[in-house]
């Protein structure tokens, strides 16, 4: 397992560490905030059209191939901005990055859980969501460390030595899976699979985790200098945040394992916690800040592992791939969807009123749930 935890840490490390330090490079690369934002969204941009697709190619030709495939292509891209350093080539780099983790991120995903025994789904993903909230939470502080050190090309030098470490290690200790058969599948049984609760539920709650998580990392610093609270402040509310998200998942999952957890009540109580988090951020000065940051860390770090593996129990073996590189594409959507929301309402109405709206939408999951589970059940034929 420890290859895959690797692996995702890997593409967390590489979207945050380069993210975090763009907007602070000099370089001729980065010449206008449309240019920065253009770099931004390839990343992410780049996942979002792909996760789906090599998901499918890893249930097809198996898990393994397209993970060692995506880390070495990753190592590849890293390099070309090492080899040739130019604005051409960031651009270049930044978009085989993220073409490269669309790859091995869902087969990364789809191999914890067939590596993995059904009974140990949660401490398993708990464990891959812990390291790559490390990776997330690292990235900006050793990218920015090694940016301020040798520019952005020994940052692009670090992730190909990364990556290419990784696919070695994997190579040799990550078990060939093979792909299982799988029944012939229409467009209407696609259709039908991908419109399932067991399937739109989790996809929907790590959307929605994964929104909070966006809004609370880009906007709490915001709301703090709103306050007249400094930087130290506001950075220490995001790290609490980021510490929460990452040190609750293994423990969500080992609940869940040890049956002191379900999935409906864990995730239930995630997206509850992080309505409120949210709604707390509308409170005055630091413990308003404070307390969004723990509460929505926690939720988030609630909802993660418990959502994949909910996932992993619903699905075919022989789907694995599909299904992790789709629910990627909703964690994506959830990325970029929340700040725009909170971003529109907060234009209109004010940032209150942006968070107010999100905690809205997040709190519509557990009270869908109590809805679902109250309507009566159709009779039987």
């Amino acid at each position: 397992m420890w290859p895959l935890y690797a692996a995702g840490f890997t593409t967390a490390f590489g979207a945050h560490g380069i993210a975090a330090n763009l907007g602070g490079f000099s370089g001729d690369a980065v010449t206008s905030l449309l240019v920065l934002g253009g770099l931004l969204a390839l990343y992410d941009g780049a996942e979002i059209v792909l996760k789906p697709l090599f998901g499918t190619l890893a249930d097809r030709v198996g898990a393994r191939p397209v993970l060692l495939g995506g880390l070495a292509a990753f190592a590849v891209a890293s390099a070309a901005y090492v080899v040739a350093e130019g604005p051409g080539s960031l651009w270049v780099a930044r978009l085989g990055q993220g073409a490269a983790a669309s790859a091995f991120s869902p087969a990364a995903s789809a191999l914890v859980a067939r590596l993995s025994p059904p009974t140990g789904h949660g401490r398993a993903f708990g464990s891959y969501g812990f390291h790559k909230s490390l990776g997330y939470t690292l990235g900006p502080l050793l990218g920015g460390v090694l940016v301020w050190g040798g520019g952005l090309r020994l940052l692009f030098a670090v992730l190909a030595v990364l990556a290419a470490v990784v696919a070695v290690w994997a190579a040799f200790v990550v078990p060939s899976v093979p792909p299982l058969p799988k029944a012939r599948q229409t467009v209407v049984d696609l259709v039908r699979s991908l419109t399932e609760p067991a399937f739109i539920g989790p996809v929907a709650a790590l959307a929605a985790a994964t929104a909070a998580l966006s809004v609370g990392v880009g906007f709490l610093p915001v709301t703090g200098a709103a306050a007249g609270l400094g930087t130290v402040a506001t950075g220490a509310a995001v790290s609490v945040l980021a510490a929460c998200a990452t040190l609750v998942q293994p423990r969500a999952g080992r609940a869940l394992d040890a049956g002191r957890l379900t999935t409906r009540g864990g995730i239930t109580a995630g997206l509850v916690l992080t309505a409120a988090g949210l709604a707390c951020a509308a409170l005055p000065g630091l413990f308003g800040l404070l307390s969004c940051a723990v509460l929505v860390g926690t939720g988030t770090g609630l909802v993660t592992p418990l959502g994949f593996a909910a996932l992993a129990a619903s699905t075919p073996p022989e789907r694995l791939g599909r299904t992790m590189g789709t629910a990627e594409l909703g964690r994506e959507l959830g990325d970029a969807g929340g700040p725009l929301l909170v971003a529109g309402v907060a234009t209109a109405a004010g940032l209150a009123f942006g968070y107010a709206a999100l905690a809205l939408l997040v709190a519509a999951g557990p009270a869908l749930v109590v809805v679902a589970r109250r309507r009566p059940a159709a009779p039987s034929p």
